[in-house]
């Protein structure tokens, strides 16, 4: 996006949490429990899976159209993503369209980690016990931090944003 490190940092603490609630939200959507959870796995998987976090780590120029897709089925609408938007511009005082920009990238992040460590590569069926712990421990646990190993979906995400590396992505 060709923005400071630290605009990005500030965008994507105030962005990560809406996406992950929008993951969590569509898993109990989809079913509740292994089902729900399975059927979101599957979505991620049909996008490319843990590819999805390749895509925008990688060389190759970031196809935002599959971080789209995501926030279409996770948020629902183009207007609870203008919202995220708009709030996080508010906690932030960054422009909501550079944070309209960074959703769809943020989304394929998550659904790629999500998918990584859920096991829903490729489209692989099954994982569904994993994913749930994972967003259970950033859900479930409330203000609960992830362990400093890495673990959760906090540390591993928080490890790529986390620029000086102090702890606080």
């Amino acid at each position: 996006l060709g923005i400071p490190p630290e605009m990005a940092q500030a965008g994507a603490g105030a962005l990560l949490p809406a996406i992950v609630g929008g993951f969590q939200k569509q898993s109990e959507v989809a079913g509740g429990g292994e089902g729900g959870l399975g059927s979101l796995i599957g979505m991620l998987g049909g996008l490319g899976g843990a590819g999805l976090a390749d895509n925008v780590l990688g060389p190759q120029e970031t196809d935002v159209n599959k971080g789209n897709d995501i926030l279409g089925q996770i948020f629902g609408s183009k207007d609870v993503s203008r919202t995220v938007a708009g709030h996080a511009a508010g906690q932030t005082g960054l422009d909501p369209e550079l944070l309209k920009k960074m959703l769809p990238i943020l989304a394929m992040l998550v659904g790629g980690y999500l998918s990584s460590r859920g096991g829903a590569q490729d489209g692989a069926q099954g994982g569904g016990g994993m994913l749930g712990s994972i967003l259970g421990a950033v859900l479930g646990g409330g203000q609960q931090a992830a362990p400093a190993s890495g673990g959760g979906l906090i540390g591993g995400l928080g490890s790529l944003i986390d620029m000086n590396h102090d702890g606080n992505p």
